[in-house]
């Protein structure tokens, strides 16, 4: 038996927020197997994106919002 782990067929789906803007494919935490190009993904237009290389699917946590220059009463 192998000790190298089978990548999953299904896409994984990781729930983001704020904090870890910006977000980025693949994260810190992920296994070797699945480790390609790192891709910065958009979740804040749509609160959705994937990864154009393994399908990770990235959610912007609901009624989270980044803090903006303006929400933070900062004019540029």
């Amino acid at each position: 038996m192998s000790s190298t782990p089978t990548p999953s067929k299904t896409p994984e789906r990781i729930v983001v927020s704020a904090a870890d803007l910006p977000v980025y494919c693949p994260g810190p935490d992920a296994p070797l197997w699945r480790i390609h190009p790192r891709t910065y993904i958009e979740v804040l237009k749509s609160g959705v994106a994937k990864c154009q290389y393994c399908g990770t699917e990235y959610v912007l946590r609901e009624g989270d919002h980044p803090h903006s220059h303006e929400q933070a009463g900062i004019r540029l």
